[in-house]
């Protein structure tokens, strides 16, 4: 029988790659988008993380989210930073969601609040993506922004409390493995991870709306 992390892996890896050449962040990692893209992008990407971390402490003591609750995820201070350096520091004033990432966010409080299980699936969709495949964002921000090394700017995509992020994500498929669900739950658990690239998709596509390439 497969590990429960390589049936979530193999089950959403269609929906992964769908998010990960999205026209947005292909347009976004070509270049071919300025930074107030970048901007608006880093800012819808705050209402989600706002839903994970403000609802993390209430969780933590939770016996199958709880070993999940890991403060060198959080990225919501980086997060804070980043706007603050692209937007200045009046941004919390002018922060606005769009409607796919209000029903992305409203979705994780929903889960934080009423059923732990489905948290772990966003939380797994979100923080173990920023691990992997959020270091080529960083890097092509910093080239093509001129964005400072691991500064203000990218600091969403620099986990500096994690030394070894391989070591760290193969703990983290270990916590999944061993998560406390049977196997009903577990399906469900799968379920909303597709849920939760299905919603990170649709805030992709609003933002391909918003920052239209010139024919």
């Amino acid at each position: 029988m497969d590990a429960f992390s390589a049936v979530i892996r193999t089950a959403s890896h269609a929906q992964h790659t769908e998010a990960e050449t999205s026209t947005f962040l292909s347009d976004l990692l070509g270049g071919r988008l300025g930074v107030a893209a970048y901007a608006r992008y880093t800012e819808q990407l705050w209402f989600v993380y706002e839903a994970l971390e403000s609802g993390a402490g209430r969780l933590a003591a939770d016996p199958v989210a709880g070993p999940f609750i890991r403060p060198e995820l959080f990225r919501l201070p980086a997060l804070e930073r980043d706007l603050a350096h692209l937007r200045g520091p009046g941004w919390r004033a002018g922060l606005s969601a769009l409607p796919a990432a209000r029903a992305y966010a409203a979705r994780v409080r929903e889960c934080a609040e009423d059923w732990p299980a489905g948290y772990v699936a966003h939380h797994y969709t979100r923080y173990l993506g920023d691990l992997s495949g959020g270091q080529i964002i960083r890097d092509r921000a910093e080239r093509t922004w001129g964005f400072a090394r691991k500064g203000d700017g990218v600091r969403f995509y620099v986990f500096e409390r994690i030394a070894n992020p391989s070591a760290f994500k193969r703990s983290y498929r270990r916590l999944l493995d061993g998560v406390r669900a049977d196997e009903l739950e577990r399906q469900r658990i799968v379920a909303e991870c597709r849920r939760a690239f299905a919603l990170n998709t649709a805030v992709l596509g609003a933002l391909g709306e918003e920052f239209p390439l010139s024919a």
